[in-house]
């Protein structure tokens, strides 16, 4: 087994808690409460060509200084469907990240990280809440299609909690939480917007899938017909060089390497599906003939540099230190992406559907080269943000996801609990290494995900007792969810 696969696949597992430089002051009080997973063997020498990047060290508390009272930063960036296995640093053969690799090797690469849901919008919504999509009307779209739903104004969120403790707060890129007038980011705690509000988009017309024009500062259009992801990318670069008086969350969400699997200079094909577009074809932006792994290779690959520029503006404004940046995707894979060994692909609940490649660094808090086998999902990483900012959500909205602060920074073990996903047709819940998964044969299974990631080896035959166990918990937490729409 060579070193890469070692870190993504062993099952070696240990309480200990990750290596951090000291963080003293008191943030939050939420404890964190997590399934036990975190891998500390340093596995043998890899072979020659294999990625090393995630190798876990083990290292005494390193303390920060005059730096213990500053709240951090945080750069929060998503892909769009990208696959588990699209990083070199999780083992894609084909496809090259340096600069993401760089960003899990230098803080913390998780290979158990999953989505809130199995595609866009719920896992926003699960995302920007804290909570499960099924908690609100518009997180039961799957995704959001519809214009008269979206994320409630009122309800509380990521961006309007850190905004109430002192936080400046932008979204650049991909909203798909509803769309205006009623819903959209500076609607919901977010003072500035530049981006898409629908779900996808030409990358150089900006027509969406209406073949409506999806491109806006705030809540008015703004012209801009160049390359989609150079756009955000100079957007969230000018944004993390500013002369900030007060910390700040960015959430830049990226488009890439979603379909219509267009890549910077591709104009021919661009024009092509703005032409479909225009004539009316309501399936053109979804080129379901076109598209190819070289090029998908070519736009994971754009992703990655586009990362490395803000990364660079980041460092060049001085401020890399005290910035946590964290990189993940909205979902699995789809068509084009490179989810080995892993069964499923996005809109499903086998581990292809919803593992994501997730990376998080912290310089002034947290040391590199270590890897995390703690299964966590997007709600965590609301309560976690809110706690390091100094935000707490009121008892009207109870968060779904815990703090992983603790796990992190203050030595505190995990304790075990369950992570729990309902879409259409599929449920799934996994605790400590066992997932209940019944797909949409309606058939219940259980796998063992410690030796068997791929989801093939049944075991509800084997383990009556634990499948039920697992049901009886699955159906206790959707009992207290909105139930979807008759005839959806």
């Amino acid at each position: 087994m060579t070193s890469r696969d070692s870190n993504a696949h062993s099952d070696r597992r240990s309480g200990s808690p990750l290596s951090r430089r000291a963080f003293t002051t008191a943030v939050g009080a939420t404890a964190a409460t997590a399934a036990v997973g975190i891998q500390t063997a340093v596995p043998a020498a890899a072979a020659p060509g294999t990625a090393t990047d995630g190798v876990t060290r083990e290292r005494p508390f390193r303390a920060a200084p005059g730096r213990h009272s500053r709240r951090p930063n945080i750069l929060f960036i998503l892909g769009d469907d990208l696959g588990w296995a699209d990083l070199s640093s999780y083992g894609a053969p084909h496809i090259r990240t340096p600069n993401l690799d760089r960003l899990g090797r230098e803080g913390v690469r998780f290979t158990d990280a999953y989505s809130g849901s199995a595609t866009c919008s719920p896992t926003r919504f699960s995302l920007y809440t804290g909570r499960y999509p099924g908690r609100t009307k518009g997180g039961l779209a799957e995704p959001i299609a519809d214009r008269s739903v979206g994320l409630d104004p009122t309800h509380p969120t990521l961006a309007s909690l850190l905004r109430g403790a002192g936080y400046s707060t932008a979204l650049i890129g991909k909203w798909h939480c509803g769309y205006l007038p009623d819903h959209s980011p500076t609607k919901s705690g977010w003072d500035e917007f530049f981006g898409n509000f629908g779900g996808a988009l030409e990358y150089y017309s900006k027509l969406g899938l209406g073949g409506e024009y999806d491109l806006y500062e705030g809540d008015a259009e703004y012209k801009d017909l160049r390359y989609y992801t150079r756009v955000l990318t100079e957007r969230a670069s000018e944004y993390v060089q500013r002369d900030h008086d007060k910390p700040w969350l960015l959430n830049l969400n990226f488009t890439t390497p979603h379909w219509p699997w267009i890549a910077d200079g591709d104009t021919e094909a661009s024009a092509e599906i703005v032409s479909r577009i225009k004539a009316g074809d309501s399936g053109a932006l979804r080129n379901a003939d076109g598209g190819s792994v070289e090029k998908y290779t070519e736009m994971v690959e754009d992703l990655d540099r586009s990362v490395g520029e803000v990364l660079k503006a980041l460092k060049r404004s001085g401020q890399e230190e005290d910035t946590l940046v964290f990189f993940a995707s909205d979902n699995g894979g789809e068509r084009f992406s490179y989810n080995w060994p892993l069964s499923g692909n996005k809109s499903s609940l086998q581990e292809g559907g919803i593992r994501v490649p997730s990376v998080l660094r912290w310089p002034a808090r947290i040391d590199g080269h270590q890897v995390s086998g703690l299964p966590v999902y997007s709600p965590d990483w609301t309560a976690t943000l809110l706690e390091l900012g100094g935000a707490r959500p009121g008892p009207a909205h109870p968060l779904d996801g815990v703090s992983l602060a603790g796990y992190l920074l203050r030595d505190e073990t995990p304790k075990e609990r369950d992570l729990f996903w309902r879409v259409r047709g599929e449920r799934a819940l996994r605790r400590g290494d066992w997932k209940y998964y019944r797909g949409k044969s309606g058939t219940d299974q259980l796998f063992n995900l410690a030796g068997d990631q791929r989801e093939q080896a049944d075991r509800a035959a084997a383990e009556p007792e634990r499948l039920a166990g697992l049901r009886a918990a699955w159906e206790k937490t959707d009992s207290g969810l909105l139930p979807y729409p008759s005839g959806s």
